[in-house]
């Protein structure tokens, strides 16, 4: 019975530790509030440094300019690249899908496969974009069930 009790208690710890989608859109907020308190350098320096408020892990905050560059990532080799083209495990385009969102209603989520490298499985994530004025905010998450908890 304490062997039950000992699992189902660190189940619960690592499901708790995992971020999901509300995590991902108030981190895409946090980050609008900085750029717009201290400029858009100041957010981009933040992120590419891997400062904790914008990099826990899992979850980060990334940018992408409107023709698609990435110019903030904590993976800072992606920094300058165009990967528009890349697509997803299941050949989904879907950065294209992120910046036409960006471009048109301005927010909203993007659903793609890919490798997470927490399990090394290729999983289903969902990242929500924001824009603010000629950027697009990124902040996605593996899936886990809780995509009904959008709003």
């Amino acid at each position: 019975m304490r062997a039950v009790f000992v699992t189902l208690f660190a189940v619960s710890q690592l499901a708790l530790a995992q971020p999901g989608e509300r995590d991902a859109m108030a981190l895409a907020v946090k980050g609008a509030r900085y750029m717009q308190e201290h400029g858009k350098d100041a957010l981009i320096a933040s992120i590419n440094r891997k400062d904790p408020a914008f990099n826990q892990g899992a979850l980060y905050l990334a940018v992408r300019d409107l023709n698609g560059i990435t110019i903030a990532h904590p993976t800072t080799a992606l920094i300058g690249k165009n990967l528009l083209d890349v697509p997803d495990a299941d050949g989904k385009l879907f950065r294209h899908e992120m910046l036409a969102l960006a471009r048109g209603k301005g927010s909203g989520w993007v659903d793609y496969k890919f490798l997470n490298p927490r399990t090394g499985r290729v999983e289903a994530k969902t990242t929500y974009v924001l824009r603010v004025d000629d950027v697009a905010l990124e902040a996605g998450v593996y899936k886990h069930g809780d995509s009904k908890n959008r709003h």
